[in-house]
C-alpha cells in the first residue's frame, strides 16, 4: 500500500468545474448542481484502497450528518479501471448502496477532473465555502489503517462546522494520506 500525501492545493483556489456521471443513476452531475449549498465537500475516493476502506463508515456518516445542514457532498473516483477493475462504476455503485450514501459518487474516466483538483491520493478532501473558494484540504483525522486510533473525522468535521457557520478555518492543516490515485499510462500529473 503506497502512502501518498495530498498536494495541499493553495487555500483560496476556486473549485474547478466538472460534469461527470453518477455511478448509481448514470445522470451527469456538475458543480452547478450544488449552487445553493452553504459549502461543498469534494472527496476523491475509490472502492479498493485500504485507507478508504478504513474510513468508509465515517464517509457515510459525514453525508448523513451534514447534507441536511446544507453541505453539498460529492465523491469522485478517478482510478484507472483497466488496471484496477474493482474501482469500476459497478463496484462503486455497490459501495454507494452498501453504505447508503446520500450523496453521489461520480466517475472521472478521463482523470481530467482529478488533475484539475490536483488530487493525489484516496481519500483526498477538498472543502469549499459558499463562494467555492478552497478553505480546507487535508486529513479526515489522525486514524490510519493499523495505527489503532479511532476514526472520528475530527479534523474535517471541525472545518465543515466552521465553513457552515461562516467562520474562519485554521490554515495550519495536515495533508491527507492514502493510496496514490491510479493514473492511466501517460496521465500521471507533475504536481
Amino acid at each position: 500500500m503506497a502512502r501518498t500525501e495530498s498536494t495541499m492545493l493553495p487555500l483560496g483556489s476556486m473549485a474547478p468545474d466538472f460534469e461527470l456521471p453518477n455511478v448509481v443513476t448514470g445522470e451527469l452531475t456538475s458543480l452547478s448542481k450544488f449552487a445553493g449549498a452553504k459549502a461543498l465537500l469534494v472527496m476523491f475516493i475509490c472502492q479498493h484502497c485500504p485507507f478508504v476502506i478504513h474510513v468508509k463508515d465515517e464517509l457515510a456518516r459525514l453525508g448523513h450528518d451534514y447534507v441536511p445542514q446544507g453541505l453539498g457532498v460529492i465523491a469522485i473516483s478517478a482510478n484507472d479501471v483497466s488496471n484496477y477493475p474493482q474501482d469500476s462504476p459497478n463496484h462503486l455503485k455497490a459501495m454507494a448502496q452498501d453504505l447508503s450514501l446520500n450523496y453521489p459518487i461520480l466517475y472521472d474516466e478521463t482523470q481530467a477532473v482529478a488533475q484539475s483538483y490536483q488530487a493525489a491520493c484516496t481519500p483526498d478532501f477538498f472543502l469549499f465555502d459558499a463562494d467555492r473558494r478552497l478553505v480546507y484540504r487535508g486529513q479526515l483525522d489522525d486514524s490510519r489503517p493499523g495505527n489503532e486510533k479511532p476514526v472520528t473525522g475530527t479534523d474535517l468535521r471541525a472545518a465543515i462546522d466552521a465553513a457552515l457557520a461562516g467562520k474562519l478555518i485554521d490554515p495550519d492543516q495536515k495533508p491527507s494520506i492514502g493510496c496514490n490515485i491510479k493514473w492511466k499510462p501517460g496521465n500521471a500529473p507533475s504536481y
